[in-house]
């Protein structure tokens, strides 16, 4: 039997399958998807298994339910009589937008344990952030164990379930986010007059090693950036035109944009 069964292998589904690999044995894993070819080729990347929805609904000790949240409910139905005829002891995991444990449970069919996750793309370099809760239903052994096997992804934080949307707004969403900033640094690299691959190579360097600093030092961001603007300097009359812009306003406009969505797409 897999420890690890992925129902859906799509961005998201395949990246915390990479992450479990850094962890788990390859027998330990299995793959599954509505496009069996996707889940083919990543099984044979990852030299682990692959198999149907039903199998991995079957097999899984930890089930990720990797759809999106309007698919859960039709995927759920379908998949409902095969968890309510299971014997063993097994977790759903899902990682849907705005949909509750409880609902997910529910779609299932019975009063099953449920772990929520909400993570991140970066998860498939080893450097990305899972938010995590879960059920009453889940052991805290069942919980550590998963835990374990999953911190090959990055960052693994508890945080209660009331608190997921606004917390996937900024991991989750974040690195959209992020991607934009680095295109516009790039650009602005490129009009000045730098190769388009050492702008971008300069700018994702830069917001690597800057949160990296921010991480290790735990200095306040606006105190490293007052570390970088010199008096007159050219680094102040940047910020200077970001403030103008209503960069930051705009930034928390956008966190603040994804959370009310992902609470929508619950209801």
């Amino acid at each position: 039997m897999s420890t690890f069964s992925f129902i859906g292998t799509g961005n998201m589904g395949a990246a915390l399958a990479r992450a479990a690999a850094r962890r788990l044995p390859p027998e330990a894993i299995l793959l599954s998807n509505r496009t069996p070819a996707k889940a083919e080729v990543l099984a044979s990347e990852l030299r682990c298994a692959h198999g149907t929805p039903r199998q991995a609904a079957e097999e899984g000790k930890y089930v990720f339910l990797g759809v999106k949240p309007q698919m859960m409910e039709t995927l759920l139905a379908e998949l409902g009589p095969v968890f309510a005829g299971r014997t063993d002891r097994f977790i759903l995991v899902t990682m849907a937008a705005g949909l509750t444990m409880e609902r997910v449970a529910a779609m299932a069919g019975g009063a099953y344990p449920v772990i929520r996750i909400m993570p991140n793309t970066p998860c498939a370099a080893g450097e990305g952030v899972i938010l995590c809760d879960a059920n009453k239903m889940v052991t805290a052994e069942e919980l550590d164990a998963f835990t374990e096997a999953m911190a090959g992804a990055g960052v693994i934080d508890r945080l209660e379930e009331r608190l997921i949307d606004a917390g996937s707004a900024v991991a989750g969403c974040g690195p959209a986010f992020v991607c934009q900033l680095l295109e516009a640094l790039a650009d602005g690299g490129v009009a000045c007059g730098l190769p388009r691959r050492k702008a971008l190579l300069y700018a994702a360097q830069m917001v690597r090693g800057t949160a990296a600093l921010q991480l290790s030092s735990g200095e306040h961001p606006g105190a490293l950036k007052d570390a970088v603007c010199s008096p007159g300097g050219s680094t102040i009359a940047g910020v200077r035109v970001l403030e103008q812009q209503g960069f930051r306003g705009a930034v928390m406009d956008a966190v603040i944009a994804a959370a009310e969505k992902t609470r929508e797409l619950g209801k």
